[in-house]
């Protein structure tokens, strides 16, 4: 499971299946897809995208589907499932909005997503939690995002604190291989249960006391 820093200078979170109940959006518009192509989809399948960006993932369902070079196109049908999902509407998950504010109240806060803008705007909007961040990074406003560096190296410089000082809460792979590359410490969550990732400290719930606890006494100086 691993410990918490006794301290942090700043916290960035990831969005989707993090913050926000997004993944079933995902998961419908993705599973339309397989099932239009003849294979089910279960978690075998969603391990290939998590995490990953709306071109990223479109590679991956080609391949796997036996389509390659249709990548752009079944990500732009990915892209237009996964808008109506999101449409009718995404919840907070368990404990996202209390530690949001329990951290935002101590330190610098941020969030760093592998979904383009309008999604990540959309997700935050009907969770209740756009309000809570000033800072807020999508896979679209940056060269190289997940699983490269680039999203955390840019909130963090945002938000003027180390890399080394910051804390990244992340759910999926892709995510914790642009946390570790980028320098923070990663707390994880995993959005799919039994998922093997790489972790400073991991939970299975943001609602967990200990991290409430946590992020009350965040501020005091760098991760140790």
């Amino acid at each position: 499971m691993g410990t918490l820093p006794t301290s942090a200078e700043a916290v960035v979170f990831d969005c989707d299946g993090l913050l926000v109940d997004t993944e079933a959006c995902w998961t419908v518009a993705e599973t339309a897809i397989f099932a239009a192509h003849g294979h089910p989809f279960g978690p075998e399948q969603k391990a290939l995208v998590i995490g990953r960006t709306v071109e990223a993932a479109g590679e991956a369902m080609a391949e796997y589907l036996g389509r390659p070079g249709a990548g752009a196109e079944i990500a732009a049908e990915l892209l237009e499932g996964v808008r109506k999902e999101l449409a009718r509407g995404a919840a907070a998950l368990p404990g996202a909005a209390e530690l949001v504010r329990a951290c935002r109240a101590a330190v610098p806060i941020a969030v760093a997503s592998n979904s383009p803008r309008e999604l990540l705007d959309t997700a935050l909007w009907s969770a209740g939690l756009a309000d809570c961040f000033t800072h807020s990074f999508a896979a679209d406003e940056v060269r190289s995002p997940k699983p490269a560096p680039e999203l955390y190296l840019t909130a963090c410089e945002a938000l003027g604190t180390p890399p080394e000082h910051s804390v990244a809460f992340e759910d999926s792979a892709t995510g914790t291989t642009a946390a570790r590359a980028a320098g923070l410490y990663v707390a994880v969550v995993p959005s799919l249960p039994g998922a093997d990732l790489d972790h400073d400290w991991l939970g299975t719930t943001l609602a967990a006391h200990e991290l409430l606890d946590w992020a009350r006494q965040l501020g005091a100086g760098p991760v140790r």
